[in-house]
């Protein structure tokens, strides 16, 4: 049997899973348990000295907690149908389940936000908001598993992944933000801003100043974090240029010495997200200013998600260029840095070439 097929059967028979693939690896990983091996937290530093696969949402509430799984299954590298027997994993039960039509954000609508988003940043304190939108989509015949294997071929140096947890539901995405991740002796952290449509030939990519300076913005506070954390000593690489999918981002790369957070990696993932990269700056404020315009729920997109210490691995990243996928619908998510120097117009193109990441596996006549 494919391994996209056992993928539809455990999505069919609902069992707690995630399967994902690292970024420039072909080694697919997951993670299979019992309704009773799921944990859900209140708050994000209650992750420490836990391990399993933890889904984190930007905004914990009721409906949206923090969710661990466990593993009753754990596979490094699942490559055969014969690796795993999931007929005694007990499914869970979505108890209520309500699916309301998403009407999503019309272009007119996104554009009077962002005006006035640009007006707000240069008549207050904040320097920068980021402000998103969903884009719904008739969910297609096709089989989940095969458009996640898809998803991988066609972003390789991303993080892809596929979920289906009690509260949160399935998800399946494919982002190019490292939040948090170890090898052991460093830990490493990304501050990712900015982004243009990717190129395809030799063409050197130029970087405009708000692209230079929204990316500054996340970069200055990974430094206050580490200052707050007493890591003083780290190395950094770039900023460089990120091609993921369709677009292309700003990256630069944090390494410091794992042992500055091994025992309070909950804690500081608590006080690193989010990142002004998903919400902006001054935090507070913008996290305000967020409540107030987002007419939607973000759920569990930029919130954070990966390998939480499983064989002592971290690989955590941030949600983006994801889908929440109902029985009638993909919901995409996609969003943008808002600065004084934004260009309504420009967003919302933004937010379009993100968006095509997942369509060109949704519809691949869109490519």
């Amino acid at each position: 049997m494919p391994l996209s097929s056992v993928i539809d059967q455990l999505l069919k028979k609902n069992i707690a899973f995630a399967c994902w693939f690292n970024p420039m690896d072909n080694c697919l990983g997951i993670v299979a348990g019992n309704a009773s091996d799921v944990k859900r937290f209140d708050r994000f530093d209650q992750l420490n000295g836990e391990a399993g696969f933890v889904f984190a949402p930007y905004r914990i509430t009721e409906k949206c907690p923090v969710i661990l799984l466990k593993p009753t299954i754990y596979l490094e590298d699942f490559n055969s149908s014969d690796q795993f027997d999931f007929s005694n994993i007990a499914p869970f039960s979505v108890a209520g389940k309500t699916e309301e039509h998403c009407d999503g954000c019309s272009k007119e609508e996104y554009l009077q936000t962002i005006e006035e988003t640009v007006a707000a940043i240069r008549e207050s304190d904040l320097s920068k908001v980021i402000i998103s939108r969903k884009i719904p989509v008739k969910r297609p015949s096709r089989s989940l598993g095969s458009i996640f294997f898809q998803l991988h071929d066609q972003t390789p140096n991303a993080f892809t992944y596929l979920v289906n947890l009690p509260a949160a539901g399935i998800w399946m995405g494919a982002t190019p933000e490292v939040l948090i991740k170890s090898d052991g002796k460093n830990f490493e952290t990304v501050s990712l801003a900015g982004t243009q449509v990717r190129k395809y030939d030799s063409e050197d990519y130029y970087w405009n100043t708000k692209d230079i300076e929204e990316q500054a913005f996340v970069s200055r506070y990974m430094l206050d974090v580490f200052f707050n954390f007493d890591i003083h000593q780290y190395k950094t690489i770039g900023p460089e240029t990120l091609e993921s999918g369709k677009v292309a981002h700003l990256k630069t790369s944090f390494f410091f010495p794992s042992e500055k957070i091994e025992k309070c990696l909950g804690n500081f993932v608590a006080e690193l997200h989010p990142t002004p990269a998903v919400c902006g700056l001054p935090k507070n404020l913008a996290d305000e200013f967020i409540r107030e315009k987002e007419k939607h729920d973000r759920k569990y997109y930029t919130g954070y998600l990966g390998p939480w210490k499983l064989n002592q691995q971290v690989d955590i990243f941030v949600n983006l260029r994801c889908m929440e996928i109902t029985d009638d619908e993909f919901i995409l998510y996609a969003g943008g840095g808002i600065t004084s120097r934004s260009v309504p117009e420009n967003e919302w193109e933004e937010t379009n070439q993100k968006a095509k990441t997942l369509l060109s596996v949704i519809n691949p006549e869109s490519k």
